[in-house]
Parts: C-alpha cells; structure tokens; sequence
C-alpha cells in the first residue's frame, strides 16, 4: 500500500459520528440534520425525464470526453454565465466532463502533481477534506491559508512567504467558499494569476457553489471569467470545477465539468482515459437539459433566500448571525467551544450541526475553524424554522 495512507484524517463526518456516539437525543423532538451539505430541493423533472428518456444509453459504454452535445452546451453556459466571448471557449480542447467534482478535485492533483523536489499544494483553511487528501496522495505536502473573521473569511496570499510559492505546483481556491460563503474578489484572483505566472503553479478553482448566490444582480465572479478579462483569453494556468450538485439538487447524478487550460486538460484528458469515470449516456442527456436552463436555478435560489431570511430572524436577537454573499451555510460563530456545542445541540435539541474545527487543521498557532459551526440550511422551510427556534432556545440556556 501506498504509505501516504497513514498521513490521511479520518473524515469530518466520521468524528462527528464519534462525538454524538451514546447521546440519546430528545425523543418528542424529531431530528433535524443540517451537517451535510447534500441538497433537498427536489430535483427538475426535466432531468428525470431526460434519464428515463435515454436509459437505453446505459447498454453502451460511455467515453471519456462525453457527448460533444454536452461539451457544447457546457460551454455556451460557461461563455454566458462569465462573460465569456464564445470563440474564446473550445468545447474539444476547453471542457472535460467530470462524475462529479469531488473525483475530479482529487484525481486533478495525481496528475500534475509532480512529486520529487518537496513539491507543495496550498489550500484555504477551512476547506473541503478532498484537496488535503488529493495533496497527500499524490506526495505533496499541503499548506493551509487561515481564512479568518479579521479577513472576511477569505485566503491572504501576501501572507504566502515566498520559499512556498517557489515549490507550490497547484493551489485550491474555493469560491464562494465552503464553510463561509465568502466570495473571492477579482482583484484578488488578479493578484493570483500573476503569481501563478511568477512562480509557475496550477489555480484549481472550486465553484460548486457559484449559482446559489444572494443578490441577483452580482452573481459571484468566476477564474476563468478574471483571466479573460486580464487578457488571458488561452486560461493559462487556470482551471475551474463545477457541478450540478447544488445548482441543479441532483447530488446522485454525479455530474460536473473541468474547464481551462487546453494544455492541462489536454494531460488530464489522458490521465482519465485510465483512472477516471466516464459520465453514463443517460446522465449526460439529464446533464445537456440542465445547462441549457436557468429557470430552474432561479427557484433554487429563491428558495434558499426564503430560508436564509427565516432562520436569520430567528436567531439574530440572541446571537452574531449574518447572511453569506452565497453557498447554503451558515457560517455561526459559537459561545463555547464548537464540539461542546453541537454536542450539546444534539443532545438537547436533537439537531446535527458540524463542528468548524473538523474541517481545518491547526496552523500559526490556531484552527481557525474553531468556535464556528457549519450549519447547511438544505432541509425543508418549515424544518429549518423548527431548527433556528430549537437553536434559540438553546442559546437561550447557554447565555
């Protein structure tokens, strides 16, 4: 076996499992799980239909590079959605459909991760545990960027010394960011660009969550969307994951695209024609319909500002709560130590929440995780009033 398995962590939902191992919740309180960011709006019926329409595809075996159709429709999303101009976006040689973004963020790394020479993979902190076990595996060493309340939750790039920029071969941003919400200015993806240039590093950008944005009229700036506007119009260095998880509610579908640079994609292409999962016909027919419609992610949208302005005035009377520019977290700071605190939220209110240092790691001195848990409002309205009045009665007993 491959030694780096020893170097991996146990899974934040696995430790959460141990931290509520032999409580025994309120029975007369039905249980309301808001750890798990897995969308429960219902999912279009133009997508069901599309997977029963085309279900004769599942007796052919699907390629790598997936339908052109769907190349296609993937890129006249992404050109209209960043502002893109569409001779600048190549559905051959620009877009690699994925099984969902979380293989593709952690195969991603295996491929261009070169691992002689020390090499180092950055990443905010908090993040999503795939790029710490991405750069793990693929022999790197990570290096975590405290997103702090001091910062609006955002990475700090002056703060990289420059030794780390010598050896970093891919960095991970995610925006809007995940636990917060937080969106990455562009200016500041300018300024990455340029040291991607400087220091000669891959950008893998994480936008699963660019759709479920608060105000309409600033949908959440994307990398190659910068790039372009930089006059990097080849996305040199640059490549974004995107998904129809939370966009579409379609977490089962497994469907998500690799966008950027031809060169890198033209190698990763290669590395999946042996590791990776080649998207089934039928879900690239559901996944066709989904791109080309906006109507559906308009509802999702709304739906998630109904629930973000209920829990919100539920709870701001009795502690500091505030609205994300986008994703569905609630990014809560909390009185006593965050695992005490969902412990004791389950334990009394019989609500699951995930404790913010689970999803980063101590660097500089801190977890900067710590003291925040990350509530996901994807249960139904009415449930996640029922969980902001629980979650006030039971800061109620903690003030």
């Amino acid at each position: 076996m491959t030694p780096n398995l020893v170097h991996l962590h146990p899974y934040p939902f696995e430790k959460l499992a141990q931290l509520k191992h032999g409580i025994t919740p309120p029975a007369d309180k039905p249980h309301i799980a808001l750890s798990i960011g897995e969308p429960t709006h219902p999912a279009p019926d133009f997508i069901k239909e599309a997977l029963s329409r085309h279900s004769a595809g599942l007796g052919i075996y699907p390629t790598t590079k997936g339908l052109p159709e769907l190349r296609a429709a993937i890129a006249d999303w992404l050109g209209s959605r960043f502002n893109i101009t569409a001779e600048f976006i190549n559905s051959d040689r620009h877009i690699l459909p994925v099984s969902g973004t979380r293989e593709a963020l952690f195969s991603f790394a295996q491929c261009i991760v070169d691992p002689t020479g020390k090499p180092v993979v950055i990443m905010p902190n908090p993040f999503y545990q795939i790029y710490e076990g991405a750069a793990l595996l693929a022999g790197a060493e990570p290096y975590f960027l405290n997103t702090l309340e001091a910062s609006g939750y955002l990475p700090d790039f002056d703060s990289v010394p420059e030794p780390i920029w010598q050896r970093c071969q891919l960095i991970y941003i995610c925006s809007p960011g995940n636990p917060s919400g937080a969106v990455i200015s562009q200016s500041e993806q300018e300024k990455l660009i340029r040291l991607s240039e400087k220091y000669n590093f891959i950008i893998a950008s994480d936008e699963c969550y660019s759709e479920l944005y608060d105000d309409e009229a600033k949908p959440p700036i994307g990398l190659l969307q910068t790039a372009y506007a930089m006059g990097n119009t080849d996305f040199k260095r640059c490549v974004v994951f995107h998904s129809l998880s939370k966009r579409s509610n379609v977490p089962g579908l497994r469907s998500g695209f690799v966008a950027g640079d031809a060169d890198i994609l033209q190698a990763y292409f290669q590395y999946r024609t042996y590791q990776g999962c080649a998207m089934p016909l039928p879900t690239q027919y559901a996944s066709i319909k989904a791109w080309q419609d906006e109507s559906h992610v308009l509802e999702n949208r709304d739906l998630y500002r109904e629930k973000f302005t209920a829990f919100i005035s539920l709870l701001e009377n009795v502690c500091e709560i505030h609205k994300p520019s986008a994703s569905f977290y609630v990014w809560l700071k909390t009185p006593i130590s965050d695992t005490d605190f969902a412990q004791q939220l389950y334990a009394q209110e019989n609500i699951t929440v995930l404790p913010g240092s689970y999803l980063s790691r101590d660097c500089a001195g801190i977890n900067p995780g710590a003291n925040h848990v990350r509530i996901a409002l994807v249960a139904p309205l009415a449930e996640c009033i029922k969980a902001a009045n629980r979650i006030h009665n039971f800061l109620t007993t903690l003030q």
